[in-house]
């Protein structure tokens, strides 16, 4: 078996808000085709670490490389740090499709207008091509007959597989979720969680930060069990739902059945 790229390398990332240190050392590897999902209570770091990998939050210490290529960080002279080339941060921030909790789509544009926009305006993708590729990611999604209407007029979930189609149209190497299902009203989430999962069975390399468990343990490769800024626990999902070594593991997993 040939031994799979490193899509995302995290090394020894700790970030602090002023007192508050939120992550405290996480090392983590996706590889290729990894579907990796980050479990934990409210407040264990989880979407810290999620916006740290795209630079929406810069680390305080430590690195994170996207294949292969680390991103460039500096003193910013107040004891943390700051990115050093800002052109390397959008060029790699591009090939990273990332899906929040709100849906993030532009309200003055309709539904195919969001997805064709980073295609074409960031990375110079002709609008024809741009247009068939978003159609066509608009129909994998369920929502081609809404391609000229504006977010307004869509259900939560109809918006949020929209902005997975968005996030796919760059053809990310990565993709990062970071709750897409929380802002949902629970008849809506398993439209989504049927796309998300989709997308696992092609072997997409994925990091999605969830509270749907009984998802995380049917879709992911590998399960990460964050606790107050550090990893508790990680391995394969039937080892952390089926054997789980730490307490606080042990706990979580109960209460969130």
């Amino acid at each position: 078996m040939t031994e799979r790229a490193e899509a995302i390398a995290i090394r020894d990332l700790h970030k602090h808000f002023g007192a508050l240190e939120v992550l405290k050392g996480i090392s983590l590897t996706a590889h290729e085709g990894d579907v990796i999902a980050i479990i934990g209570g409210s407040g264990s770091g989880k979407s810290t670490l999620l916006r740290c990998i795209n630079m929406l939050e810069v680390p305080s210490r430590g690195s994170v490389a996207i294949r292969g290529e680390e991103i460039a960080l500096k003193p910013n002279g107040v004891g943390g740090l700051t990115t050093a080339d800002r052109r390397q941060v959008q060029r790699l921030r591009s090939r990273l499709g990332m899906v929040f909790q709100s849906f993030n789509l532009w309200q003055h544009m309709t539904i195919l207008q969001n997805v064709i926009e980073a295609p074409v305006h960031v990375l110079g993708v002709p609008k024809a091509e741009a247009v068939a590729r978003g159609e066509a990611l608009l129909r994998r999604v369920g929502l081609f007959d809404k391609r000229d209407a504006y977010p307004a007029f869509l259900s939560g979930g109809q918006q949020q597989r929209a902005a997975i189609a968005r996030a796919l149209a760059v053809q990310p190497h990565v993709m990062l979720f970071d709750e897409p299902t929380s802002a949902l009203d629970p008849e809506l989430v398993g439209e989504v969680l049927t796309v998300i999962g989709d997308l696992a069975r092609e072997q997409r390399t994925m990091i999605l930060v969830t509270h749907e468990m009984k998802f995380a343990r049917n879709v992911a490769s590998h399960i990460v069990f964050l606790a107050h800024g550090v990893i508790e626990e990680q391995g394969p999902p039937e080892q952390i739902f089926g054997d789980p070594k730490s307490e606080r593991l042990k706990k979580f997993i109960s209460s969130s059945h």
